[in-house]
């Protein structure tokens, strides 16, 4: 079974409303690794308007409550750099 890669929009992960896929190659091997949904218009209309509305809300989020986000994003990427080094590693088709 192929893993499909769909759309995060908007704090959520989603398949989206294009029917289009495409395949997603392990550079390494040459082999399927997994099935990237592609955006229709539709489906990009939407990310704009949740990035436009993430954007006019980050503004009014105080500077401590800004930082203590960008501190917490630190922290779960230092506790999941073995994770994050094989899936780059991965998708670059590298050696680990």
């Amino acid at each position: 079974m192929t893993t499909t890669i769909n759309h995060f929009i908007d704090g959520a992960e989603t398949p989206g409303v294009g029917e289009r896929t495409q395949p997603v190659f392990n550079p390494a091997t040459g082999a399927v690794s997994a099935e990237l949904r592609l955006a229709n218009r539709s489906d990009l209309e939407t990310v704009v308007a949740a990035a436009r509305r993430a954007a006019d809300s980050w503004g009014d989020v105080s500077l401590s409550k800004r930082t203590n986000v960008l501190f917490r994003f630190r922290e779960l990427v230092a506790g999941h750099v073995d994770e994050l080094a094989a899936l780059i590693t991965a998708e670059h088709g590298k050696v680990l």
